[in-house]
């Protein structure tokens, strides 16, 4: 069984956004996220070619417990302490990925 991975894309709109941007998912949401989706692991990046462009990963045993976060509580209650800390500021997007060999 291939493993999954959920990737959020995150784009700021305003580069004076980034440090206060970055220490919050370093410090309060990527650890809360991990917990609340029981990932296995998590990891974020931002984009060399996009500056304004962050990326985090949650990786999963199985594909099918990724893309079991689609309509989820613990998916929904991220998005929304997001939403009220980030409105208007941050602007996402979600896929499911499988790894592949």
């Amino acid at each position: 069984m291939p493993k999954g991975c959920l990737m959020v894309r995150a784009v700021l709109a305003e580069a004076e956004d980034r440090p206060r941007f970055d220490h919050w998912y370093k410090t309060e949401h990527l650890p809360q996220a991990q917990e609340a989706f029981g990932a296995q692991r998590a990891w974020r990046c931002w984009s060399r070619t996009a500056p304004g462009v962050h990326f985090a990963f949650y990786e999963f045993a199985s594909l099918a417990e990724a893309e079991g976060l689609a309509g989820s509580a613990a998916l929904a209650g991220l998005v929304a302490e997001f939403d009220r800390v980030w409105a208007g500021r941050v602007t996402r997007s979600r896929e499911i990925l499988e790894f592949a060999a």
